[in-house]
């Protein structure tokens, strides 16, 4: 038994909305007017209604929908590039462009990007005032996925905001799981947003669509990345069915992300007091976290599969080897933990905490 099939056949799961399938799609299309025109490469009611819903969401001038962040930030940050006439970017040394990619940023655009901040931490402003080089554009993800979704502090955001501006330097928000930050920072979306000069939003993370990004900001840019869209083949014939998904999951979360933020802090909880288990960030400051143990990952994964067959509740379903004495699962709270009834989840992390010190 894998991890991975043990967690699919329990009762209840505490991460994420639900299983990506098909019933995805026909929930968001339930109530559709079937005689609703589809998009038309970029153009039509279906789409160009959501781009102004989130140019107001943002506080943004324009906004463009994009098959996906990849493109739509790699298409920014060249913007940014092409009008300063420098072919440098600073970004986080686990940023998704840096990691995730397969360097697209320098083949396809031969931008050079400039790691800052240690790996374990976030940009502060002393690593931005410490640039040796100059940059078109500073990229600031928020909050940072690969180091268990930490934040600066806003009054951090503000300095950094200010010293970019003062230097000339433009400053782009990978905001991939903007909205699930919102109620550790206290403010909305366009309050962060306007510290920015372009921001990237995603459907599909937190707020759990098929796939689709917004890029937004000034119109003059915006205008400009949709001629680079073009030429990176995002403009399909029609998008309608990432748009509408977009739409009717943003309505559906959007304003959950204060539920999920406090039952990710409940969750974190329960984690640390088990034997060994210690969460990065301790007390999470979005809907996620991660897990660490240590434990060698083959011993957590036959203790977590036995627990969830006793019990009927999956905690994850895979764990990364960190070293051989080591290891840690990523947690995203959705719509699942709710459902888990808090009796069988005390349960669960009581029965887990007596195993692993077993």
């Amino acid at each position: 038994m894998t991890l991975h099939k043990a967690f699919n056949e329990t009762t209840y799961q505490v991460i994420g909305h639900g299983f990506r399938n098909i019933q995805v799609l026909k929930d968001a299309f339930a109530q559709v007017d079937e005689n609703l025109d589809s998009d038309m490469y970029g153009n039509g009611r279906v789409i160009e209604d959501f781009q102004e819903k989130m140019e107001k969401v943002l506080g943004k001038e324009s906004a463009v929908f994009f098959p996906s962040g990849t493109m739509a930030q790699q298409i920014a940050l060249r913007i940014w590039c092409d009008k300063k006439g420098i072919k440098k970017v600073a970004y986080h040394p686990l940023s998704h462009l840096e990691i995730h990619e397969e360097d697209g940023l320098k083949e396809l655009h031969h931008i050079d990007p400039i790691l800052l901040a240690d790996q374990t931490r976030v940009i502060e402003l002393e690593d931005v005032e410490k640039l040796t080089e100059d940059i078109s554009c500073l990229l600031l993800e928020l909050p940072q996925r690969e180091i268990g979704g930490q934040v600066p502090s806003y009054e951090t955001l503000i300095s950094i905001s200010n010293y970019c501006r003062d230097k000339g330097i433009k400053l782009h928000l990978d905001g991939a799981r903007l909205f699930e930050i919102l109620p550790f920072y206290q403010k909305t979306a366009a309050e962060v947003c306007e510290l920015f000069d372009s921001v990237y939003v995603s459907f599909y993370k937190g707020i759990g669509g098929i796939a689709g990004a917004v890029l937004a900001g000034e119109s003059s840019f915006i205008e400009q990345s949709k001629v680079w869209k073009r030429r990176h083949g995002g403009d399909l014939i029609s998008l309608y069915p990432y748009v509408i998904s977009s739409d009717y999951y943003f309505e559906q979360r959007v304003n959950k992300m204060q539920q999920y933020y406090e039952e990710a802090k409940e969750l974190a909880s329960l984690f640390n007091q088990c034997e060994g288990v210690v969460t990065k960030p301790e007390e999470p400051v979005s809907n996620m976290f991660h897990v660490h143990f240590n434990q060698p990952k083959e011993k957590v994964e036959s203790k977590l599969i036995d627990t969830y067959e006793k019990i009927g509740v999956g905690l994850a379903s895979n764990l990364r080897e960190m070293n051989e004495n080591e290891c840690y699962f990523e947690v995203s709270i959705g719509d699942r933990y709710a459902k888990v009834p808090k009796q069988v989840l005390h349960k669960t992390f009581e029965l887990l905490n007596k195993k692993l010190k077993g």
